[in-house]
């Protein structure tokens, strides 16, 4: 892309509307080959960035979810035992006797089972999602850094692999904890705020677009003054197409208190929070 007014064209085009940031973020994500570290509270759209990125640029979206404990194998390859212990098996009751060869054939790439970062490595062009990069524990950061320096790997049986390309790397974070900066230094940085009014409701809008003008406009208002109350988890972008999808498969136009309690479980997920909000909704509703 030959800069970030055609990034920004073409995300928008997959129905993803970024700001002058986002759009300047990512085009140096691309032209640069350097990874993209998003941060923000969940539901902002830092998953969504990169399938919209995969979208506009045609290539496969390759997705590694972290979580507490991740290692290596879960993330980069591991060999296929039970295929192996076949194959074994078979060429002992053939008769093999070289013990050399048969252990170059168990070692073999057809019985190596790619994951989503050796996948990302050997697929030109992808879209690497990293997600949730905050789960993961310190080990698998260092092991990170070093893969995303070199954007290859080497596997001791047989030999290195090295992207042709580098993917296109998107890393997300919900600062559950900090990620060290060792890594943050190697990525270009975004910080993903939740969207002001007007934009929140060209986003809904364009995700919905069978939703009526008023009943958008209603729970936009309705989710941005959630967010300006003391709730556990406030609620993302996410979590206001959810609430105005479920109020058009019930058939509402506009939102009334009675609705908008009875449908709060598509907005809000703690007990706590949804107490809170039931005594709002009649005066944010006036105004809304």
């Amino acid at each position: 892309m030959n800069g970030p007014e055609e990034v920004r064209a073409r995300l928008e085009e997959t129905g993803y509307l970024v700001d002058d940031g986002l759009a300047v973020a990512c085009f140096l994500a691309l032209r640069l080959h350097r990874p993209l570290f998003c941060e923000g509270d969940a539901g902002v759209g830092k998953t969504a960035l990169a399938a919209a990125l995969a979208e506009a640029l045609g290539a496969p979206l390759i997705r590694l979810q972290c979580h507490e404990g991740i290692d290596a194998s879960q993330a980069l390859y591991d060999w296929d035992f039970p295929r192996q212990l076949l194959h074994l098996r078979a060429a002992e009751a053939a008769g093999a006797v070289d013990a050399d060869r048969l252990e170059g054939e168990l070692y073999d790439r057809r019985f190596l089972i790619a994951r989503p970062l050796l996948r990302a490595l050997e697929t030109c062009p992808s879209v690497l999602l990293i997600d949730e990069i905050d789960r993961a524990d310190d080990e698998f950061e260092a092991f990170l850094l070093e893969l995303l320096s070199e954007f290859s790997v080497t596997i001791p049986e047989l030999g290195t692999v090295r992207a042709q390309v580098p993917p296109v790397v998107v890393l997300t974070s919900n600062r559950t904890r900090e990620v060290h900066d060792a890594l943050k230094r190697r990525c270009l940085y975004h910080w993903f705020d939740h969207p002001d009014f007007a934009r929140e409701l060209a986003i809904v809008r364009r995700r919905l677009p069978g939703v009526s003008q008023r009943l958008a406009e209603q729970v936009t208002a309705l989710v941005q003054t959630l967010r300006s109350e003391d709730l556990l988890k406030p609620p993302g972008v996410a979590e206001t197409i959810d609430w105005a999808e479920a109020l058009d498969a019930l058939g509402a136009s506009e939102v009334d208190a009675e609705l908008a309690v009875a449908t709060l479980g598509s907005v809000l997920k703690y007990r706590e929070d949804a107490e809170r909000a039931r005594g709002l909704f009649p005066a944010a509703l006036q105004g809304a």
